[in-house]
């Protein structure tokens, strides 16, 4: 921003339909219950330190979490978002997403009982949407509507599918990065589309962002990108950049991370103006005034704060977008992340303690031990709530076809990620519960119990299996099978148009009928799961253990299902909120609280619970046959696919 221009910002009114009672548990976000703000706090008293902030905007809510030096979470509220969905088409407001913020991060501090002049470094997380602003910071429409609030295309979007085509049909070099095909959830898809369809949008547009490089930006007023979201969405080479920086001079580091020659060739050359200045901030000037934090913040994704090397020309706005937040201005703004990244930053250390005593030995019997390098590369995060992120690092690039990345230091710093996903997961099992005969009396028994129908419905399956005299819970589906490609397939086989299927359903509309869909739909979620961990393992990777975060794993069922379909341990954090602990995480250190990413995540990651698989031989054969079936489930798709191609071409 330039010296002397003053920034506005939209004052639409907020869109958030407001309401008094918070929703009963539930075992996973879910936009089931659009509440105001739903807090919750600690019952141990607050220690003496610094405290982090960590802000999380997800698909139906903004979240905050102030957790204490220890990792200890101290107070967390949320926000709802308004959303529209019109088919494939998905979009929400910036500005209705501010005020969620605002509103849970006063609410959080307030909980936790802090002052905001008490919190020494916050961080940003989101979904992977697109925010369009024009010059002054206002939004622009990306919507048929012409709405102005609906500027963001939401990740979940879909209605991209023939531009993603349309690039993979290229084969450009840079696609073998993001496992050999964009993805409709990827951003140039979505900005071909607005090129295509929205000339006048297209036009207004001075920023493209990711949502979570948008949070930072509005909070600080610096649009300096993350590595994370330009790597992981935009097919920016960071590797490429960094492997410049060593060879070539300064002038010429700005543009070799981007492959100018793709943007060209499908379409979005005019994006190349202005050194990429509408899809991310790396102009000369900008290295010329900073180059050492450029370099710092763009190829090592946080490290030093976004406060501001341009601050004094625009204290005034700053001011005001600290006030809304009830924090103080000038407090040290991590480089935010994607929201399933920054689960993985606040939960990849969080391994039991006997998992961890080798930092203890001395060190000619840790030398002998597993590296600490190869133990992290070990391991998968998976990020459940709407969808589910499955997240895995490497010490080398590891090419994996249908699967996202090798994407370098986008989650932990010279790592390369490997990141596979499910479309829908919390989403899939909202939408087989509430369009379920048997769902609306069930809702009404949980919130006469306070409990969650997920509750319910695990206490239903252990009373069926008893009933029935099952060996165990997962049998009671031997004759329900789900593919869960309700919203195509991320990974591993890269389908956008892969549909869901139900077998052995029947006319029965009880509850118990209900739970066993419910059941059938969490295990095909969780051969999905094995379905991409040994696809990774077939080109690479050595995983063994999960580590679950999120609403979905707050459910026992879940996540016991896929400790015994996986075979290994699933291990749960300390502290449930993995995702605001991890936003957290990139404040400690734009705080300089720690000198390295890795060293915050070992002082502030913490083990809960570990699940381990079933002993029982009977499990596993019974699951290993209902895998071999969620496998055949697809390649019947393909085959009724081609044949119905065939009938009316």
């Amino acid at each position: 921003m330039s010296a002397g221009k003053k920034k506005v910002w939209s004052d639409t009114t907020p869109l958030l339909h407001r309401r008094n009672s918070p929703p009963p548990p539930s075992y996973h976000s879910s936009s089931s219950f659009p509440f105001t703000v739903e807090m919750t706090s600690s019952s141990s008293p607050r220690r003496v330190g610094s405290l982090f902030l960590g802000i999380d905007v997800g698909t139906s809510s903004a979240r905050a979490g102030v957790f204490d030096d220890k990792g200890k979470l101290l107070g967390t509220a949320s926000s709802p978002i308004q959303i529209w969905k019109e088919g494939d088409i998905v979009e929400q407001s910036s500005t209705d997403i501010w005020h969620a913020v605002c509103a849970s991060v006063k609410s959080a501090c307030s909980l936790a009982n802090v002052a905001g002049h008490e919190v020494t470094g916050i961080g940003f997380a989101a979904t992977c949407s697109l925010v369009a602003v024009d010059s002054d910071g206002a939004p622009v429409t990306v919507s048929w509507s012409g709405d102005s609030r609906r500027n963001v295309i939401v990740w979940m979007d879909h209605r991209a599918v023939k531009q993603a085509e349309k690039i993979n049909s290229f084969n450009s070099p840079v696609l073998q990065y993001c496992g050999g095909a964009v993805s409709p959830e990827m951003q140039p898809p979505k900005l071909l589309w607005v090129k295509e369809n929205l000339p006048e949008s297209w036009s207004m547009v001075f920023r493209w962002m990711d949502l979570s490089d948008w949070l930072s930006y509005r909070a600080t007023g610096d649009d300096t990108r993350s590595l994370c979201t330009t790597v992981c969405k935009w097919t920016y080479l960071g590797h490429a950049h960094m492997q410049q920086m060593k060879e070539k001079n300064l002038r010429d580091m700005e543009a070799c991370g981007w492959d100018d020659d793709f943007w060209e060739e499908i379409g979005l050359g005019d994006l190349l103006e202005g050194h990429h200045a509408k899809i991310v901030n790396l102009t000369w000037e900008n290295f010329a005034q900073d180059a050492v934090l450029l370099f710092q913040v763009i190829l090592w994704v946080l490290v030093l704060p976004l406060q501001l090397r341009r601050q004094e020309f625009c204290t005034e706005e700053l001011t005001h977008s600290f006030q809304e937040m009830g924090l103080r201005a000038g407090i040290p703004v991590g480089t935010s992340l994607i929201d399933a990244h920054a689960g993985g930053v606040g939960i990849m250390e969080s391994v039991p303690e006997s998992d961890s005593e080798a930092k203890a030995l001395p060190e000619w019997v840790h030398l002998l031990l597993e590296s600490e390098k190869e133990a992290v590369s070990s391991r998968m995060a998976l990020v459940c709530g709407t969808s589910t992120c499955h997240m895995a690092v490497s010490e080398s690039k590891l090419f994996i076809p249908g699967v996202w990345g090798p994407f370098w230091s986008a989650m932990l710093p010279e790592y390369w990620l490997t990141e596979g996903g499910q479309s829908a997961t919390g989403a899939l099992l909202d939408y087989i519960i509430e369009n379920h005969m048997a769902s609306p009396p069930l809702a009404e028994r949980a919130a006469s119990q306070k409990t969650s129908i997920f509750a319910l419905l695990n206490s239903i399956l252990k009373t069926m299996m008893q009933e029935r005299k099952s060996p165990f819970v997962a049998a009671l589906t031997e004759s329900t099978h789900v593919l869960p490609d309700f919203h195509g397939n991320r990974s591993p086989i890269a389908d956008p148009k892969s549909k869901g299927i139900m077998c052995g359903l029947t006319l029965d509309t009880s509850e118990g009928q209900l739970a066993l869909l419910y059941l059938a739909t969490i295990q095909g979620v969780a051969y999905g799961t094995r379905h991409i961990v040994e696809h990774c393992n077939a080109h690479g990777h050595k995983i063994n253990t999960l580590l679950a975060c999120g609403g979905l794993s707050k459910n026992p069922l879940y996540v016991q299902e896929h400790a015994d379909i996986m075979g290994c341990p699933v291990i749960l954090p300390r502290e449930s909120e993995s995702v605001l602990l991890g936003a957290a995480i990139l404040g400690a250190v734009a705080a300089k609280k720690y000198p390295t990413l890795m060293e915050a995540m070992k002082a502030l990651n913490a083990a809960g619970q570990v699940v381990r698989p079933s002993q029982d031989p009977k499990v596993k054969k019974y699951h290993d046959a209902k895998y071999k079936i969620f496998r055949e489930l697809y390649e019947q798709q393909l085959s009724q696919r081609s044949a119905m191609a065939k009938a009316l071409d």
